[in-house]
């Protein structure tokens, strides 16, 4: 294996890429949701909420065995590599994009489509004075669900014929469902992101700081604790650091100019 020292070729080496698959209206959807951002502002002084909303799954209580040990001169912080697993959460939040401010958090055991269905009825409910409501979320099936479709509906009172879920109509598939549900007429709307996009959804900025600044330094001793812990940290993100992120991104047609 000497001869491999002087050689390009490092057949131990390997790499993850991605074969992205074709998605029709990438670049135009991408283009519409910086429109959206760029206009949160001014759609909130006019009654409507942007709101980043996704599932952060799997987020595990875990006990350390050993208190960790502040930082001081000289020392780094120090957290025992030993721990005890108390299960997990699921976190589903919604990223108020004019406000950079997290509202209507669900902590829950399960992210099902009945989960996400009660997070977004839970969220619409929570402020009568909203006229209508953007939720920016990725392709996940419950994102596109028979319950969120039936609940739109009788929100807005509309006398539709919805066909059958996986035969016809707008229920009959999860296009179908999607093109219903990104309706911009009607007062829940919701804003797909394209495949292989999700950092075009700014909760997913959001929740790199949730697990820096909260989870990856914590310990707890029941999935109770942690929950009441997650509650707490947004609680205090808003306070003291909740505010607008500042997108880079200016659009593909923007940046060639």
């Amino acid at each position: 294996m000497i001869f491999l020292k002087d050689s390009a070729f490092r057949p131990h080496k390997s790499q993850h890429w991605l074969n992205q698959k074709h998605d029709e209206g990438r670049e135009q959807r991408i283009e519409e949701l910086w429109d959206l951002y760029q206009n949160a502002d001014q759609l909130e002084r006019f009654g409507e909420k942007v709101l980043s909303c996704d599932e952060k799954t799997g987020i595990q209580a875990l006990e350390h065995s050993v208190a960790k040990q502040l930082g001081k001169p000289g020392m780094v912080e120090r957290i025992e590599h030993n721990y005890q697993r108390h299960g997990t959460q699921c976190l589903i939040a919604n990223f108020n994009v004019a406000t950079g401010k997290v509202v209507q958090p669900s902590v829950l055991d399960t992210r099902t489509e009945l989960d996400f269905l009660g997070h977004i009825k839970q969220t619409v409910a929570s402020d009568a004075r909203v006229t209508r409501w953007h939720f920016v979320v990725d392709q996940l099936n419950t994102h596109q669900s028979e319950g969120l479709v039936r609940f739109v509906v009788e929100r807005d009172g509309l006398n539709l014929d919805l066909g059958e879920k996986g035969k016809s109509g707008i229920l009959g598939s999860k296009l179908s469902r999607a093109v219903f549900l990104s309706d911009p007429s009607h007062s829940v709307v919701f804003q797909y992101t394209p495949l292989h996009s999700s950092w075009m959804n700014q909760v997913e900025v959001w929740f790199s700081i949730f697990v820096r600044k909260f989870w990856k330094r914590s310990s707890f001793k029941s999935k109770q604790e942690l929950k009441t812990g997650i509650l707490g940290f947004i609680t205090y993100f808003n306070e003291t650091m909740g505010k607008a992120f500042e997108w880079k991104f200016r659009g593909f047609k923007r940046d060639r100019v």
